[in-house]
C-alpha cells in the first residue's frame, strides 16, 4: 500500500495529479490550518501568452482556521464564477479541448458547496475520472481523529492505520521529513520530483507550472496520462 497526504488545492499543476496517480490512496489534508495567500484556493491560467492568477472569493478565511472551516463567499462567489469562464474563454476558445473541458468545469463549479474543501474534493474527483485515475481519495478530519500528534507522527500513523508501507511527499518536504524517521517506524519514504514538461500552448513561449486547467485545454487525455508518469522518486 502507498499513499500520500496533501493540502486541498483547487486545480492544482500537473505535479499534484501525478502525485495522486502514484498512490494507491490519496489524502486531503483538510484539518490542518489554512494558509492565506497559498494556493489552497487559487492558481494560475494562460491569458494573453502570460500567467495570470485567480481566486475563489472566500468568507472570513484565517489562518486561525481549519481548512475544513473555511468557506467560499456565497455572495461573491455567483459574480467572480461568471467572471471567471468569460477569462477562461477569452484566454482558451482556440484551444483544441475548450468546449469538452469548459463543460468539465461547469459541472465542477455546479456543486453548490459552501465550504471550499468540499468545492475542491468534488473538482478533484471530476478530474481524477476524466483522466482515468483510479486513486482513492480520503480526508483526514473525516477518518484518522489524530490532529493531537506532531506533524510527522501524524503521517506516521495515519501509515499505520492503512497498513502502507510506501509514504510518498511532494519535493519541498525533504526539508521536513527524513527518510531514517519513517524507516525506524517501517515505512518507505520517498519524495516525488516532477520532470520538465511541456507542450504547445498557440504560438507562445512555453508558460510552465500554470493549473491543470491549461494542461487539460491543449492535451488530450491519453497525452496527460503520459504525463502523470514523468516524475522521479528520490
Amino acid at each position: 500500500m502507498k499513499i500520500a497526504v496533501m493540502q486541498p488545492y483547487f486545480m492544482p499543476y500537473i505535479g499534484y495529479f501525478q502525485l495522486i496517480n502514484a498512490v494507491d490512496k490519496f489524502i486531503i489534508y483538510d484539518d490542518v490550518n489554512y494558509i492565506k495567500q497559498g494556493w489552497i484556493n487559487r492558481n494560475n491560467i494562460l491569458l494573453n501568452g502570460k500567467s495570470h492568477l485567480f481566486s475563489i472569493p472566500l468568507k472570513n478565511a484565517s489562518s486561525f482556521k481549519k481548512i475544513n472551516e473555511i468557506e467560499i463567499n456565497e455572495n461573491l462567489f455567483f459574480k467572480w464564477k461568471e467572471k471567471f469562464f468569460k477569462t477562461l474563454e477569452l484566454g482558451y476558445k482556440k484551444s483544441p479541448n475548450y468546449d469538452h473541458v469548459i463543460s468539465i468545469l461547469r459541472k465542477s463549479f455546479n456543486n453548490n458547496h459552501q465550504e471550499l474543501c468540499d468545492f475542491i474534493y468534488y473538482s478533484l474527483v471530476e478530474i481524477c475520472n476524466y483522466l482515468n485515475i483510479t486513486t482513492k481519495i480520503e480526508r483526514t478530519s473525516e477518518v484518522y481523529q489524530n490532529t493531537g500528534l506532531e506533524r510527522a507522527e501524524r503521517l506516521i500513523d495515519i501509515c499505520k492505520k492503512e497498513n502502507a508501507l510506501t509514504y510518498i511527499n511532494p519535493i519541498g518536504g525533504q526539508e521536513l521529513y527524513t527518510k531514517d524517521y519513517f524507516k525506524k517506524n517501517d515505512i518507505n519514504l520517498f519524495f516525488i520530483k516532477t520532470n520538465k514538461i511541456e507542450y504547445k500552448q498557440f504560438k507562445n513561449d512555453f508558460v510552465p507550472w500554470l493549473s491543470i486547467i491549461d494542461i487539460l485545454m491543449f492535451n488530450t487525455p491519453d497525452e496527460i496520462s503520459s504525463m502523470l508518469n514523468q516524475y522521479e522518486l528520490v
